[in-house]
């Protein structure tokens, strides 16, 4: 716990936790798409063993999340979210940043993510944190047998 808002950043342990995280990213995310259903996501991360994954507790249970990805070359983060009651306390920066430490702890010299264009609250976030906008073109591929009920 901090003294200015109480809550501690965990490490997401499946059986206290993850329950609570499926329900905020539906609520933050919304997601439409079968690749990125809370349960299979969550699956597909703790499979990898990689402790890259954390949760902000609060008395009244989960309010934010992070995961990172590290390939040994580039860093990402993933799924920063926080509950809307519970945004503007800096818990979102502080998840950033615990993950941004863990993340240079293994050698991670640049960290990357992805943001939906238009989505100006976000990068406005991403810039505060020292995030700039860089002049890439992001493609992606979806493998349709690695996905269950593929949309």
């Amino acid at each position: 716990m901090n003294d200015i808002y109480p809550f501690e950043i965990l490490e997401f342990n499946n059986v206290k936790h993850r329950e609570q995280v499926v329900a905020l990213w539906k609520d933050t995310f919304g997601y439409d798409s079968a690749r990125n259903d809370p349960e299979f996501v969550i699956d597909q991360k703790i499979a990898m063993l990689d402790g890259l994954f954390f949760v902000a507790a609060h008395k009244e249970g989960i309010v934010g999340t992070v995961m990172a990805g590290y390939d040994g070359h580039r860093g990402w983060i993933y799924a920063l979210a926080v509950h809307p009651g519970h945004r503007k306390k800096g818990i979102a920066s502080l998840l950033l940043s615990h993950a941004e430490r863990r993340l240079a702890s293994l050698g991670c010299a640049k960290i990357n993510l992805q943001i939906l264009r238009g989505n100006a609250d976000v990068q406005r976030f991403y810039r505060v944190n020292g995030y700039t906008l860089e002049d890439r073109i992001s493609m992606g591929k979806q493998i349709d047998e690695n996905v269950s009920n593929t949309d």
